[in-house]
């Protein structure tokens, strides 16, 4: 399991977010790249030195400090689109071989090269800005369907990272809520929320609280029925 490549974006004009700009053309880049916690949603940006976050409302900060997708899926969406993708064609930060990314579990951990440690905490919900990049109709709708999104991770100890660096899990939590049931429960199946109350605190703050409250109402519905 390694690091194909490492890729940073720079900030560029775009009619297709709500900020008006969009980082998430990333390119693979030489030699080692700092990564760090960035701070807060709203405030911090992207955990990769030199790599821009335009969109700083819905995406960056510490929860969502680093983007991995997987070089298997591109392959698969390369296949099904007809045209070449490269490394960093999804916004990725981290593009892996032989990492089962999706199959990840909310909490677990990777250490990627001598000393950075990242933990695993949500799956990438797609947008517009996502869909005008790969100019595709229906592509929110289609990426959702598919339910291999990729993995955000958060950052426990910083660390430089290149291409070719090792990807080691050292720690993998007792439940069983992958990013693929995180992405369903947050996108097409929402009745799969309570279950991923199970990844507790681990879990990306967002998604935390909207389990917490669809279990709540569950509980409250429950409760009116009659016995």
């Amino acid at each position: 399991m390694k690091v194909l490549t490492v890729n940073i974006g720079a900030i560029r004009p775009t009619e297709d977010s709500s900020a008006g700009v969009t980082g998430i053309d990333k390119r693979p880049v030489d030699g080692p790249v700092l990564v760090s916690d960035p701070g807060v949603k709203g405030e911090g940006g992207s955990g990769l030195a030199g790599d821009g976050i335009g969109d700083l409302r819905n995406h960056g900060g510490s929860d969502q400090a680093v983007y991995a997708f997987a070089r298997e899926d591109l392959d698969g969406w390369e296949r099904e689109l007809g045209h070449p993708l490269a490394n960093g064609a999804f916004g990725e930060n981290l593009t892996t071989g032989g990492v089962d990314v999706n199959g990840a579990l909310i909490g677990e951990q990777w250490r990627i090269g001598p000393r950075l440690l990242l933990e695993v905490t949500s799956a990438r919900i797609p947008c517009r800005t996502f869909a005008a990049q790969l100019g595709q109709r229906g592509w929110v709708r289609r990426f959702t369907q598919a339910a291999a999104p990729g993995a955000y991770l958060r950052v426990l100890r910083p660390g430089e990272i290149r291409a070719g660096d090792a990807v080691e899990v050292v720690h993998r939590p007792a439940h069983r809520v992958t990013v693929a049931v995180a992405f369903r429960a947050a996108t097409t199946e929402r009745t799969l929320l309570p279950e991923v109350l199970a990844a507790g605190e681990a879990l990306h703050p967002e998604l935390l609280e909207s389990a917490r409250a669809y279990a709540a109402r569950a509980g409250d519905r429950n409760a009116e029925r009659p016995a």
